[in-house]
């Protein structure tokens, strides 16, 4: 008899553990799943970094400048990073709000969102392709998404393999137009000072710093081969015909060529993963 139940033991144990597994996945199937961590993003880069790691689903508001991808556009926003209120944020009740120190947001609105109860991450973003990596990430880490982040790194990192070598570098002046009557010109240090170079060109301009009012007697003394806006700035001064007819451009060997570059402000400026191809892309236009 105790011979017996010694043999009977070993299948009683492994039936009751069999048996406990199986009640334990009941439970938690019938458990709900954890809620997304809703996430309002003020940043137009990190908005493009957190669609590119899987986070997509979880954003809930973002500023007016996260513009891609697309599928962003059906997303609450919020203002521009720069003039941005905490009610807006608010009501949408997220969990995180993201901002990019670069970008503006006010301090009296992060001390506001902070005094809710909001959780605020700021991240720092440096104008370079290394400094492109970097934010990627960070902010992948920060999601404990960092296989997701490392793959963006070196998608990214092929794009600049394939960047074509420099050949002569052009003067290229980019001009931020919002109807004839705002325009205003890069100087050094400026995002689009630094995309210029790593195109292999150099700006037009020099000798000051972020931007400054254009004027006809700076546009004629600078004589770009190339003027660069943005898609919307072009469009608000009436396209192409409508540069040429800004005083002082006819005069330039860009006004004489005809030579007027336009790309999305977003691609061309936000230092994001598709920065390589922004690169590679002014590099071709202005050949």
């Amino acid at each position: 008899m105790k011979s017996q139940l010694i043999r009977i033991a070993p299948l009683l144990s492994a039936r009751i553990m069999a048996v406990s597994l199986t009640v334990l996945c009941m439970v938690f199937t019938l458990l709900p799943a954890p809620a997304q961590e809703k996430i309002v993003s003020v940043d137009g880069t990190i908005s493009e970094i957190l669609c590119r790691i899987g986070l997509e689903d979880n954003i809930v508001g973002v500023d007016v400048t996260s513009t891609y991808p697309a599928s962003l556009q059906k997303v609450r926003k919020v203002g521009h990073n720069r003039s941005i209120g905490a009610e807006g944020i608010l009501s949408l009740g997220p969990d995180i709000i993201l901002v990019n120190e670069n970008t503006g947001v006010k301090p009296e609105t992060i001390e506001q969102l902070k005094s809710a109860g909001k959780k605020v991450k700021s991240f720092s973003q440096e104008y370079s392709t290394e400094g492109t990596k970097k934010l990627i990430r960070e902010v992948s880490q920060f999601f404990n998404r960092a296989a997701e982040g490392e793959k963006v790194v070196q998608e990214l990192e092929q794009d600049l393999r394939g960047i074509p070598a420099a050949s002569a570098p052009k003067k290229i002046l980019f001009v931020y137009a919002r109807g004839t009557g705002t325009m205003m010109v890069a100087g050094e240090n400026t995002s689009v000072d630094k995309i210029i170079g790593l195109s292999g060109n150099k700006n037009a301009v020099t000798g000051f710093k972020d931007f400054k009012p254009l004027t006809t007697e700076a546009l004629v003394a600078a004589n770009p081969d190339a003027i660069l806006l943005f898609n919307s700035g072009l469009e608000s001064i009436s396209g192409v015909e409508g540069i040429l007819k800004v005083p002082g451009v006819a005069m330039t060997n860009a006004g004489k060529n005809r030579k007027i570059i336009a790309m999305d402000g977003l691609y061309l400026t936000g230092f994001g993963p598709r920065v390589g191809k922004a690169i590679a892309e002014l590099a071709e236009k202005s050949k």
